[in-house]
């Protein structure tokens, strides 16, 4: 075969894939049954803020959902219309119509299998924490804005922006005021709220719109309800397509692949952190995602992508393969087919409550505020993003978070580095390194910055060690360490913790403490007096945490070397100083 051929085949499902899912069917099922009563309202809502309608939403859930489990390379992921999606599907709607949005996704989905095959999934893992914190945040306030006509019942808002047209349903709300929608949207957020501290793994979002539904049924409230499903529910629409229109639909179109690349891939890697031995293939789920849009327009659905509320629903619930997400699909189809009529009778204001809720919980206000106290730079890279994210759209935001994250990085590196006069050393101290791995025990040396772009590929070669008891981290040389890089650097000590594997810092910079007390990963070994001002306390210690005798006088260690700069090979030894 061509080298092409080649690599269209890497990217098809393999037979491995399904390994997982004899193993514990069941569990499975059971996990994807639990998505899919999350999912469906949050379809409905979706599909509605998207401006397609409610029967988008639902058909996204369905179609997408099921492709992307099929061909994804995630054995956890689950995909459907997101929130963010939203964002970038509305104006879309306003310019170009419906048959737009359908030919955007489908041309997306080519873009996003072109990636695909360039093996550019990788590279998602250099965004920087701040531009997603900031641009998740951008989301949630863009989403919840939208919801401001539906929450006051005012069905003829308008405006160039979405801040707009939340301005303008407040002004046309106070002059014939409606209480009812405004009191079902705020009791459907506060519900979904307190029950998701209350019992977690209950689908209060499901229960509080078949209440609000019942309660709009029985009582005289004048409420916009979502309408009935055209005939045509499931059926294929590319008859209704304007193929004139493929020009001026381009820019629209990368901006929803660039989306859907990045939320899903975002989605993965969340995924993958809260299970122990999973690991998504990002090339495979480009390449699922990008069929999942081409399929899914074809149907009468909107673009799609991993969602992650969804996928960790799916986590939390058991799951351990691409059966639960397939099931969740089935699940969703049937539960449409069947109750259709029902669907139509949701009030929007209920919907709206729902996307409400879902907004206040997408963002982490902890996670946020420590990027704010962490470094200035960090602070300046979210609020920009964000503020871009509201005003403009996401592509701008994310693309501007990225240069602006860049110039004040190289702006740190550039201030760091000096030129140092360091003595020659001597001496073969191989049979000291051998002592300290007899012993279980390694010692990492990092020099140089942490930071976004170049902490990634070496700080993963931590969880790779293998056994090991302790594992000693070198930082005295690290001469700038930025919110990502601190991140990294705390999955990795989580994810040795989570093996059994104790995590020592040693000659901590007092400059980079203050980023570092910050992140969980991290800040639990300063919680825990495993921070030492030099390496040979730390060996010390190691040596007496487990038992071992401490030689009197040791001689210098050796120890692994990991220079943290661009483009630079693995590990290298080199004498510990």
């Amino acid at each position: 075969m061509s080298p092409m051929a080649t690599r269209f085949v890497e990217l098809l499902p393999q037979r491995s894939d399904w390994t997982a899912a004899r193993r514990s069917p069941r569990r499975d099922i059971l996990a994807g049954v639990t998505v899919a009563i999350v999912a469906l309202p949050l379809a409905l809502a979706f599909g509605v803020a998207s401006g397609m309608g409610a029967q988008a939403g639902l058909i996204t859930a369905v179609v997408a959902g099921a492709v992307a489990a099929l061909f994804g390379g995630s054995n956890l992921q689950v995909s459907g219309p997101t929130g963010a999606m939203t964002v970038v599907l509305l104006p879309i709607v306003h310019r170009f119509g419906g048959p737009g949005v359908l030919m955007v996704g489908a041309m997306a989905g080519l873009l996003l299998i072109a990636l695909a095959v360039a093996r550019l999934g990788r590279y998602v893992r250099y965004l920087p924490t701040p531009v997603v914190e900031g641009f998740t945040a951008g989301i949630a306030a863009v989403i919840a804005l939208q919801q401001i006509p539906a929450a006051l019942g005012v069905a003829d808002a308008h405006g160039d922006k979405v801040w707009a047209v939340a301005g303008d349903a407040v002004i046309r709300f106070s002059r014939q005021p409606n209480p009812a929608p405004v009191v079902m949207t705020v009791v459907v957020a506060g519900v979904i709220l307190a029950g998701a501290r209350w019992r977690p793994a209950l689908p209060f979002s499901l229960f509080t719109v078949a209440a609000g539904t019942i309660v709009a049924e029985l009582a005289p409230l004048h409420l916009a309800r979502i309408g009935a499903l055209p005939s045509g529910f499931l059926a294929p629409s590319i008859s209704f397509w304007d193929w004139h229109a493929l020009p001026d639909l381009m820019t629209a179109a990368l901006a929803v692949s660039a989306l859907a690349a990045l939320e899903s891939l975002l989605s993965a890697t969340v995924a993958d952190g809260m299970t122990v031995n999973e690991r998504h293939h990002p090339d495979r789920e480009l390449f699922g995602q990008g069929l999942a849009n081409i399929i899914t327009p074809i149907m009468g659905g909107v673009p799609a992508t991993a969602a992650i509320a969804r996928t960790a629903v799916n986590v939390r619930a058991g799951a351990r393969s691409k059966l639960a997400a397939l099931t969740h699909a089935v699940v969703l189809a049937g539960v449409v087919l069947a109750a259709a009529p029902l669907v139509s009778r949701i009030p929007l204001a209920a919907l709206a409550g729902v996307l409400i809720a879902t907004t206040v919980r997408m963002v982490e206000a902890a996670s946020v505020l420590a990027l704010l106290r962490a470094t200035r730079r960090d602070a300046v890279v979210l609020v920009l993003t964000f503020a871009v994210t509201l005003v403009f759209d996401l592509v701008t935001a994310v693309a501007l978070g990225l240069g602006v994250a860049a110039l004040l990085a190289l702006r740190s590196v550039a201030r760091s580095v000096r030129i140092e006069q360091i003595p020659l050393e001597t001496g073969d101290f191989t049979a000291e390194e051998q002592s300290l791995l007899a012993q279980h025990i390694v010692a990492y040396r990092l020099d140089g910055p942490l930071f976004f772009a170049a902490a990634h590929d070496f700080l993963i070669q931590l969880t790779e060690v293998a056994d090991i008891r302790v594992v000693i981290l070198r930082m005295s040389r690290v001469s700038t360490i930025d919110a990502t890089g601190a991140h990294i650097l705390g999955d990795a000590v989580a994810r040795l913790r989570h093996r059994g594997i104790t995590v020592l810092l040693s000659g901590v910079d007092p400059r980079h403490e203050k980023v570092l007390s910050t992140v969980a990963g991290t800040a639990y070994l300063y919680r825990t007096g495993l921070v030492f001002p030099d390496t040979p306390t730390a060996i010390g210690f190691a040596r007496h945490l487990h038992h071992q005798p401490v030689e009197a006088s040791p001689p210098a260690q050796q120890e692994t070397h990991l220079t943290l700069a661009p483009n630079m090979p693995g590990p290298a030894p080199d004498p510990l100083h």
